[in-house]
C-alpha cells in the first residue's frame, strides 16, 4: 500500500441536487463500466488513485472543480455505480463514505466475498480492514497537518487490488488523500504505511510546520519513539504533567518546541531541564497499554486503539528534545490543481499545469470512449487553446 497523492480545495457549503446526482450515478456507471470492460479493475483503482485523474472524473461527471464536495460527491456517485455493476468479470466493492458511514468501512469488508463472489480468507479480510485503519491513521495522525479526517472510501476489487480515497479538513480547507496497494489479496508494499509512502501532493495551501513522522528524515524519531514505548513509558513519567481536560493542540505544541530550543540550557544525559509536556493520566495510561503489547514496527503502534495525534506530539518531542533525533515540519506538498485566471487573479495561469489538466481530462474522456460530438469538439477547443498559450 502506497499513498498516491493529496489534493486541497476550500469548504464549499450547499448540497448537490438530486436531479444533478441522479444523472452523475448514470454517467458514473457507464464510464466506469467501459473502462472495466477495456483495461479491468487494476486499471481503475489505479486511475481512482491519482488525484489528477479523480479530479478529471468530478468535472466530467458535472460538479465543481474545486469544491470540498467534489470527493464525497463523486465517491457518491462512485459507490452507487460500481457497487450494481455485476455484468462484468472486473467487478469492484466500494464501502465507507462520509462521516458516520466511513466507520462501517471494517463492517462493510466482512461481507466483501457476498458483494464480489469472491473466496478472500479471513485473513485477507483482515488485511483489507488494517489496510483502511492504517491509511486514515496515518494521515490523521502521524501525518499532523490541521486536517481532521471525516471522509473515508476502501475500493476493492475481486483479486484484492485496493484504492482509498479519503479526505480531512479544517476551519477553512478540505485536503484529499489518495492511497493504492500493489500487491493482490490483502498483501501489503514491503515497508510500512508510516515509512515514507510515496505521494503526488496537489494544492495550493500549505500548512507551515507541518508534523510529518512518515518522511524519510522522521525514521529516527520512528525508530526511537517505538524504543520509548517498549522500554515502558513509565520512565518518561517525568516528562509528563497531568491536567484533566487538557490537550495539546499542534500550534502549543510547537511553541513549547520552539521555547526549548532556543533556550540557553544545554540538556544533558541524566540531567536536563525540559518543560512539562501535557499528557493526563488516563491518556498516559494507553501508552502504559502499549508497552504491555510490545509493537514490533511503528505501524503496529499506531494501529493500537488510543494512539493519537497528541500521545504522538509528545513522544516526537521527548525523541527530538531529549535524544536529538530529527523530524520533518514540511508540508510535503508538490503539486497545484489551480490554474489561476486571465487577470492574473488570484494568480497567473501556470501554463505547466494548465496543461497537464488538459491531457488528463483528453486521457479520461478518450479512454472512456465518450462519443458525444459536442464534448469531443469541445476537448479540440481546450487542446487548441493549450497550443496557443504555449506558443505566447
Amino acid at each position: 500500500m502506497q499513498r498516491s497523492g493529496f489534493a486541497e480545495m476550500p469548504l464549499h457549503p450547499g448540497k448537490t441536487p438530486r436531479w444533478l446526482f441522479q444523472r452523475m450515478e448514470k454517467l458514473t456507471k457507464e464510464i466506469c463500466q467501459i473502462i472495466l470492460d477495456e483495461y479491468g479493475s487494476r486499471e481503475l483503482l489505479y486511475r481512482l488513485s491519482n488525484p489528477f485523474f479523480f479530479q478529471a472524473l468530478a468535472c466530467v461527471i458535472g460538479f465543481d472543480w474545486h469544491s470540498s464536495g467534489t470527493t464525497t460527491t463523486t465517491c457518491g456517485a462512485l459507490k452507487t455505480a460500481l457497487n450494481t455493476i455485476t455484468d462484468t468479470s472486473s467487478q469492484i466493492f466500494v464501502a465507507g463514505g462520509k462521516g458516520r458511514v466511513s466507520k462501517q468501512t471494517p463492517k462493510e469488508l466482512l461481507s466483501l466475498n457476498n458483494h464480489l463472489e469472491t473466496n478472500f480468507s479471513e485473513e485477507d479480510i483482515l488485511n483489507f480492514i488494517r489496510a483502511s485503519k492504517l491509511s486514515a491513521k496515518v494521515d490523521n495522525t502521524v501525518i499532523q497537518d490541521t486536517f481532521q479526517l471525516y471522509h473515508h472510501c476502501f475500493f476493492i476489487d475481486s483479486v484484492g487490488n485496493y484504492t482509498v480515497i479519503q479526505q480531512g479538513m479544517n476551519t477553512k480547507w478540505a485536503r484529499r488523500y489518495h492511497w493504492t496497494s500493489e500487491k493482490n489479496k490483502g498483501g501489503m508494499k514491503e515497508g510500512s504505511f508510516s515509512e515514507n509512502p510515496r505521494d503526488l501532493i496537489a494544492c495550493d495551501y500549505v500548512i507551515n510546520d507541518t508534523l510529518d513522522l512518515t518522511a524519510k528524515e522522521s525514521e529516527q524519531t520512528r525508530h526511537c519513539i517505538l524504543d520509548l514505548i517498549n522500554d515502558n513509558p513509565i520512565h518518561l513519567k517525568k516528562y509528563f504533567r497531568g491536567r484533566k481536560g487538557a490537550t495539546l493542540p499542534l500550534d502549543f505544541f510547537l511553541e513549547l518546541r520552539n521555547d526549548i530550543q532556543n533556550s540557553p540550557l544545554l540538556p544533558m544525559p541524566a540531567r536536563h531541564h525540559i518543560l512539562p509536556i501535557d499528557l493526563g493520566d488516563s491518556e498516559f495510561q494507553v501508552l502504559l497499554s502499549a508497552y504491555e503489547q510490545q509493537p514490533n514496527q511503528f505501524d503496529d503502534l499506531i494501529e493500537i486503539q488510543g494512539i493519537g495525534p497528541k500521545k504522538l506530539r509528545a513522544l516526537t518531542l521527548v525523541s527530538e528534545l531529549v535524544f536529538g533525533t530529527q523530524v520533518s515540519w514540511k508540508d510535503p506538498v508538490k503539486y497545484s490543481f489551480a490554474h489561476g485566471g486571465k487577470d492574473r487573479i488570484p494568480f497567473p495561469v501556470d501554463r505547466n499545469v494548465y496543461d497537464s489538466t488538459i491531457d488528463t481530462l483528453r486521457s479520461a474522456i478518450d479512454n472512456a470512449k465518450l462519443s458525444n460530438k459536442k464534448q469531443l469538439k469541445a476537448l479540440k477547443k481546450l487542446a487548441l487553446f493549450s497550443t496557443q498559450l504555449k506558443c505566447q
